[in-house]
């Protein structure tokens, strides 16, 4: 039985019936990390998370040890956690009481210039990838870089997770390389934890453009729960978020990716790691995550609660919660299905038209 905090009875039972999909959540990227705070997910009424397992300055030695930990952490405990690899997976673990759990790459280098490996990654429980982390790598530039567009390597790699059944993920990603993504994809786009840069003047958040052209692809914005990408993390200010989003592209195209950082404390770099390079100090990033706040999965009861009295409907609040990314799910992972007929260059949609 899902349980959530105390709101508007009208919010409580939404966020029941509803399914709740949070895009991007973090634990530390260490073997042997107690992952028993997923539970705090799932008692917060959270159906399916997508736990990052690799970043693109993690040495491929440890992707695969940490990838390897937390599929035998999780499949210990099946009574808990399900690690899913298609939308039906979701739906059982939800009837069956436990926390469905995919897994994401952030950045390519992982996949040592080798598209099989893609292949693998997938097999093992990745189901989210975006090509690049903050700085440009083989596949493209990145949003803390000179940005070099989508490479030749890229445009390989897009029509790989496309066949492959993999949702193609453009946050960290550099403007221009993000519109050659999305303009070269056959499936949806997603950002998977970005906010518009309208509304937080920061590097890593998305320009409109980048909005209108993730809607034309049929995509979603999972809308971030930093603070450092969102303002004060508050139920008001992430609803102000959402409602920005829809109000440009629709709330079919809003989810929800806290970025939820569960050890923030955990140091989980290398000693080798140049943090200055990955998190450039201008950017305000800090020299810790502790230091971050953080939007919590216990306040997405209020957010409803805020988005309802804004005016959104029951259906609209639904889908931002989970029902979104679970529409992107389900037009992405089931390889037998044609890709939706949206797709449009990112030009022809103009502000405040749904794709």
């Amino acid at each position: 039985m899902k349980t959530v905090s105390a709101v508007s009875a009208r919010s409580q039972a939404l966020c029941h019936d509803a399914l709740v999909w949070d895009a991007h959540s973090c634990m530390p990227l260490k073997v042997g990390i107690d992952l028993c705070a997923l539970a705090r997910h799932h008692a917060a009424g959270i159906d399916y998370v997508s736990l990052n397992v690799g970043m693109d300055m993690n040495p491929l030695s440890d992707v695969i040890r940490v990838l390897a930990y937390f599929r035998a952490w999780l499949l210990e405990r099946p009574d808990k956690y399900s690690i899913v690899s298609s939308v039906d997976d979701i739906v059982a673990a939800r009837a069956s009481g436990r926390l469905a759990v995919g897994f994401d790459l952030e950045g390519i280098v992982p996949l040592m210039s080798d598209l099989a490996m893609l292949r693998l990654y997938r097999d093992l429980g990745v189901r989210q990838v975006h090509f690049i982390y903050n700085r440009n790598n083989m596949a493209g530039g990145g949003c803390h870089d000179a940005d070099i567009g989508l490479t030749a390597f890229g445009q390989m790699l897009v029509a790989e997770v496309n066949r492959l059944g993999i949702i193609m993920d453009c946050s960290h990603t550099g403007y221009r390389t993000s519109l050659d993504i999305m303009e070269t994809s056959l499936r949806p786009v997603v950002f998977s934890h970005s906010n518009p840069r309208a509304l937080r003047e920061h590097p890593r958040n998305i320009r409109t453009e980048q909005i209108l052209a993730c809607a034309a692809t049929g995509g979603v914005v999972g809308i971030n729960g930093i603070d450092l990408l969102l303002g004060e993390p508050t139920p008001e200010t992430m609803a102000a978020h959402v409602d920005h989003v829809a109000q440009l592209v629709g709330p079919a195209h809003v989810g929800i990716g806290l970025d939820f950082l569960f050890m923030p404390e955990v140091d989980d770099l290398p000693d080798t790691v140049d943090r200055a390079f990955w998190w450039p100090p201008e950017a305000g990033y800090g020299s810790s995550f502790g230091s971050f706040k953080l939007f919590a999965p216990e306040q997405l009861p209020a957010l409803a609660d805020h988005l309802l009295a804004m005016g959104y409907s029951e259906e609209d609040v639904a889908g931002v919660l989970g029902g979104n990314f679970m529409r992107v799910a389900r037009a992405t992972w089931d390889v037998h299905q044609e890709p939706p007929d949206v797709h449009v260059r990112p030009a022809r949609l103009e502000p405040g038209r749904a794709a």
